[in-house]
């Protein structure tokens, strides 16, 4: 560093010659001695003190004119990324570095010491700021809407002559949160199930917004089959004279589910439920062959249920007479019953799993390969 023939503006002394500025740093008032330029020069601005207001019931922070979820596990946490998005170094500062020590005061309140260090022409500077954190509690509007009850559409799953199964009505309330949380991981803020109820006829499920009613419904649908339709009701208007409405999807099961045993109008014996996706599939129990119905009857044969492979119990293999027939005990009877044998029997079997209805005793396959939904 040589002398230079300039003089400070403020207090007239000689300033040394500086090197140039390194690549992408910028230098205020580089005219000013050293004595005079650190004499105004503060290494960080920080506020006086910050304000935060946190939902209360999911800690979602308010900042600018909306609500934001933030990965925090206490108010702590929320006050560092406060503070942290509120503290300017100096421009002229390089090889910086900070750390914070959160101080909780009381319930509502974290002083936030924070530290500096940095470099600036040549000289090392280091410098604290204490910036207090004061967190007030509201609710955002999410969580308004819900406490509320809010909703914007309803997913109706209904079966055609009969009511959902168990299984169907618990996985449809499932699928309805798997698009909630689908929709919230992309930022969605409006996304939740209000309620999910049910009828003597089915299970409803309010959402929040017409989107989730709609994927909701087309996903049951995806799998279990069925069909759904939308409808439109009326029910306010909005503060600029625009109508608001909501949209019931009602969601329609097939009339059989898989594990259903039925009798199809034709010769070709009962035949056990696989699949109903697009139409129905199955498995004859008096050959083992596959079934399908054609593209005019979907998923809804002319057939009659005859009964489930819950309603099935294990009776003995007495013989086997040939390809074509066995001979097994009447479970309730327990008199020797000459049946067809289906290819899925296993001949070396000491029992079997058989149905009785009004169609007769039939041979069902091995239990865990019922619950296969064969496509």
């Amino acid at each position: 560093m040589s002398e230079s023939r300039a003089f400070c503006p403020r207090c007239g002394d000689s300033v040394a010659e500086r090197e140039g500025l390194r690549p992408g740093e910028a230098r205020s008032d580089p005219d000013l001695c050293d004595a005079c330029y650190f004499e105004d020069f503060d290494l960080v601005d920080a506020p006086e003190r910050i304000e935060v207001q946190v939902c209360s019931q999911c800690g979602a922070v308010h900042r600018g004119n909306r609500w934001v979820d933030v990965d925090a596990r206490d108010y702590t946490d929320v006050a560092i990324d406060e503070v942290s998005g509120s503290l300017a170094v100096h421009v002229d500062a390089r090889d910086v570095t900070w750390q914070v020590d959160p101080e909780q005061v009381d319930r509502n309140t974290v002083r936030m010491h924070c530290y500096f260090t940095g470099v600036v022409r040549e000289t090392p500077l280091e410098e604290r700021v204490v910036v207090p954190v004061l967190i007030s509690r509201g609710t955002c509007d999410r969580c308004g809407r819900i406490a509320g009850d809010y909703y914007a559409s309803t997913v109706q799953v209904r079966a055609a002559d009969r009511e959902p199964t168990p299984r169907e009505t618990e996985r449809a309330e499932e699928i309805a949160h798997e698009v909630v949380a689908e929709m919230a991981a992309t930022g969605d803020r409006n996304a939740f199930v209000t309620e999910a109820s049910e009828t003597d006829d089915g299970l409803n499920i309010k959402v929040s917004t017409n989107k989730i009613g709609q994927k909701t419904a087309r996903k049951v649908v995806e799998e279990f089959g069925g069909t759904f339709g939308d409808y439109e009701t009326l029910v306010t208007e909005d503060e600029d004279g625009n109508e608001v409405y909501r949209v019931t999807y009602a969601v329609r099961l097939p009339p059989f589910t898989p594990g259903d045993v039925i009798d199809t109008d034709d010769d070709g014996g009962p035949v056990l439920v696989r699949s109903v996706r697009g139409n129905l599939k199955g498995q004859r129990i008096t050959t083992g062959e596959r079934y399908e119905a054609s593209f005019e009857e979907g998923d809804a044969p002319d057939a009659r249920k005859l009964g489930t492979v819950g309603d099935a119990g294990e009776t003995t293999l007495v013989a086997v007479e040939d390809e074509r027939a066995v001979q097994v005990l009447d479970p309730e009877t327990y008199r020797t019953e000459t049946i067809a044998r289906p290819d899925y029997l296993d001949p070396d079997a000491e029992t079997v799993l058989v149905l009785k209805s009004r169609a007769g005793l039939h041979v069902l396959p091995d239990p865990e390969a019922v619950g296969r939904n064969d496509e």
